[in-house]
Order: C-alpha cells, then structure tokens, then sequence
C-alpha cells in the first residue's frame, strides 16, 4: 500500500484557490484511487520548507522515504504507481512522457505570462503584450489540430491530460481559448471527470477550512 503524503500551502488568498498547483496531484491520485493525506506548510518558507522544495513552492509528495518536488515530476512517479495514469504499451508511455513536456514546456510557458498579464491588468495595448498574446496564439495554433483529432493526448487518459488541461483551463478562465474551440472542448472533457470534481472540491475546502482556524 502507498505511503503518500501531499503537502500543499495551509493557507492562501481567495484569489488562486481551485488553481494551487497540488489539485493537479489531487486530481492523479483521486484518478488512480491511491489513498493518500494531505500535510498542511505555512507560507513562511523556513528551512525545513526548503528541504522538500528549494524554490519555496508547492505541493511536494513523499511517497516513504522519497520526497519529490514539482507537478510534473509528481505525476510521473504516480504513474509508475498506477495505469489509471500511464498507458501500459511502450508506445503510449513515449507519448504521454513527451506531452507532459510539452505541457510544461512549450505550453505553459506560453501560457504562464499571458494569464499573469491578464490576472495583474496589464494594458493590452503594448508591444510586450503583443509579443505575449502572439506567442500564446502560436502554441494554441499548434496544438489545436492535435487536439481536434484525439479525445486524450495518449490514447487513454493519462497524466499527461491532467497537466495540459490544468495549463489550458487558466487560459479559458481569461477567454483565451475562444478562438480555439478544441482545446476548450478539451478542458471541458478533462474538468468534467469525477477525479477533477472531488479534487478541486477538495482544495477549496482545504482552503476554507484554514479560513475558518484563522477567523476570517
């Protein structure tokens, strides 16, 4: 039986619930039914913090005595654990390793810097808006006929799915994807799985269950 424990932030501001990055973890393990805890770090950032994420960041998973760091890193060791979460076939696993990557890489990183423009109000009249907007609209332009042509990036669902669809859902939440009807479809095939549901619901009640210690 796996010894799993999620650690996330205790508290957060209303503003990024249902976006904290350990409901991509969340939403694997409700996937793979492995039973796990979650563990509760304050947003100071002290030395026992840095010991599991040197960024000061999370969430970070211990799984006995491995503790690991980084969404992407997490959900391929969890699935090593489960085929809920990896294709069994050579081919498949290629796939859904290559997409988690590209998830991370080519998407997010597109992706990232245009919703933190979005979220902060920037102006959208700028040539440094114009070259964030245009290097998103090139990643979606790619990935858009992938999307149109496949349910799940690997054949099954996989990983890879939850980390593509979480990059691409924070896109949607801006309107960004208006003009890219299959990858909207996409989050909503991905969002609309009963893993996501309970995951998310999670968080937010992890989240509001903090707000209520705290007396706010």
């Amino acid at each position: 039986m796996p010894d799993l424990t999620l650690t996330t932030f205790d508290w957060v501001p209303p503003a990024p619930r249902g976006f904290v990055r350990d409901l991509r973890v969340r939403w694997a393990l409700e996937e793979a039914a492995l039973p796990y805890r979650v563990a509760g770090v304050s947003g100071e950032k002290g030395p026992a913090h840095l010991a599991h994420q040197p960024f000061g960041q999370v969430p970070w998973l211990t799984d006995g005595d491995l503790s690991i760091f980084e969404s992407g890193a997490i959900l391929l060791h969890l699935g090593e654990l489960s085929a809920k979460l990896m294709p069994s076939d050579p081919r498949g696993r290629s796939d859904a390793k290559e997409w988690v990557f590209a998830a991370l890489n080519s998407v997010e990183m597109a992706s990232l810097p245009w919703t933190m423009s979005k979220f902060m109000g920037h102006p959208s009249d700028t040539a440094a808006w114009k070259f964030v907007d245009d290097f998103l609209k090139l990643r979606l332009k790619h990935l858009e006929p992938v999307l149109a042509k496949r349910e799940w990036l690997a054949g099954s669902f996989s990983v890879a799915d939850i980390l593509m669809s979480d990059v691409l859902r924070v896109v949607d939440g801006f309107d960004g994807l208006a003009d890219s009807p299959a990858c909207r479809d996409y989050v909503a095939r991905a969002t609309g799985r009963p893993a996501f549901a309970k995951a998310h619901a999670d968080q937010m009640a992890h989240f509001a269950a903090a707000d209520k210690a705290r007396g706010t």
